[in-house]
């Protein structure tokens, strides 16, 4: 009988233990592997010959755009994830046809060299900054980010003299996202690459300008919110309501918008 129940005993912990071991073998590889999760280049892969911007980095060249090279004023635009930045050209330069563009892809996106991390990402922008700043030592240098790129832009303007801030379909944090969408997971544990503009944007006291999607299912609303009370001061906010994470700009909204808060 005693070794009958000792024989129970094994199989029952033996059916906790498979579980439980499957999951930390899941949170292992989510932790290990979370890069391919969180980046998606593959999609922005482009030659450099189509380019004819480059910035050299000690361990990587960043390629993009300047459009309308030589303006007073500048503009710095940090794309989405698996945003193909040149898809902005034409927008952009009909919103803002008197200032200079720069529209430089994150490392291993676009036709720019190395592997994407958010240490390396907020280097490389300031970097960018940096060299639109000297360009345009009497202007404005306004910087807008787009989803992930909204992460990027907020560090930066925490960490540089920006003139303006444009965040759209901006987030408080990455791993709160994350946290969102993968609630079975420690994801405050595992996230490495974090993005907390939260901790950011407090240190940040200029005019900005936030533009939400009514219809997003990849920032839940909760995170735009959280993101809009860790700012010093008031923004200004343009809500989209039918547009999703992806369409946003473009509709008409968001670009009249965006013209009207830099004019002022």
């Amino acid at each position: 009988m005693a070794t009958g129940k000792r024989g129970a005993r094994k199989l029952l912990l033996a059916a906790l233990a498979l579980p439980l071991l499957g999951y930390l073998a899941l949170c292992g590889l989510m932790y290990g592997q979370q890069r391919d999760f969180i980046y998606y280049p593959q999609a922005t892969r482009l030659d450099p010959i189509h380019t004819d911007f480059e910035l050299r980095r000690p361990d990587a060249t960043l390629r993009g755009w300047l459009l309308q090279p030589g303006e007073r004023d500048a503009l710095v635009y940090f794309g989405g994830n698996a945003e193909a930045v040149e898809g902005m050209r034409t927008r952009l330069t009909r919103w803002f046809p008197d200032r200079s563009i720069y529209l430089v892809a994150y490392r291993g996106y676009g036709a720019s060299d190395g592997s994407p991390s958010e240490v390396a990402l907020l280097a490389d922008a300031l970097a960018v900054f940096d060299h639109a700043r000297r360009r345009h030592p009497d202007g404005e240098v306004t910087v807008i980010g787009r989803s992930l790129g909204s992460g990027v832009a907020s560090y930066v303007a925490a960490e540089r003299p920006v003139s303006k801030l444009v965040l759209v379909t901006p987030f408080d944090s990455l791993a709160a996202v994350a946290a969102g969408h993968y609630p079975w997971l420690p994801v405050d544990w595992l996230m490495q690459d974090r993005y907390d503009s939260d901790q950011h944007l407090p240190r940040f006291k200029g005019p900005v300008l936030v533009i939400r999607a009514g219809n997003d299912r990849v920032v839940p609303p909760a995170r735009t919110d959280a993101l809009i009370a860790a700012l010093p001061n008031p923004p200004d906010v343009v809500a989209v309501e039918d547009a999703s994470h992806d369409t946003v700009l473009s509709d008409p909204a968001p670009g009249e918008a965006i013209v009207r808060f830099l004019a002022r």
